[in-house]
């Protein structure tokens, strides 16, 4: 009788299973789309150039401008210094700043810019990995301006989580680079 007992037990186990296997859940893929950018000029005291009706322009003084990305948690902080006879050191700081995060950097990816109609000569360096900061850039026409810029987000980096939003940060950065105009005093 036992032996019946646990023959229909294990056989109800056995056939109360099969057909509904149980099968893990797939992974949910984010999808985050930002609209088409519409550009707009900024005009400041050495230069000007267009960036995203997305971005909030913030003038911290005459040589320092941030625009802030609310919406992506993402900032892009720009500074401005006169070229003197200082151009190495603004370019070799420049570097510096980049190869400082190659701690955490897979890999840095390094793009020059050439404009001579407009005598705009830079470099933007993309850094992929879970680093501080994922796109540093700097823009000069080697004689009376040079300007620096970083990207960085209000989140701990988490490289795949934020691709997206460094990607269309990429085009505005290249839109930004590809507007710039220099002011010249006569």
């Amino acid at each position: 009788m036992r032996i019946q007992l646990v023959m229909i037990m294990l056989i109800s186990l056995l056939t109360a299973c099969s057909g509904n296997d149980v099968l893990p859940k797939p992974k949910a893929e984010l999808r985050l789309e930002y609209p088409n950018p519409i550009y707009q000029t900024f005009d400041f005291k050495y230069f000007s150039f267009e960036t995203s009706k997305l971005a909030k322009v913030e003038k911290i003084n005459d040589k320092k401008i941030n625009l802030s990305y609310p919406s992506m948690r993402a900032k892009i902080y720009l500074t401005y210094n006169p070229v003197g006879k200082n151009l190495d050191t603004l370019l070799r700081d420049a570097e510096k700043f980049t190869q400082e995060h190659t701690v955490k950097a897979d890999e840095i990816i390094t793009l020059d810019f050439i404009n001579d109609s407009r005598k705009v000569y830079g470099t933007m360096n993309l850094v992929t990995g879970n680093a501080a900061s994922q796109i540093q850039f700097h823009v000069t026409d080697s004689l009376k301006h040079f300007i620096d810029g970083s990207l960085y987000f209000y989140a701990e980096p988490n490289y795949d989580s934020i691709m997206p939003a460094v990607k269309y940060l990429q085009n505005d950065i290249s839109h930004l680079l590809e507007s710039m105009k220099w002011k010249y005093k006569n």
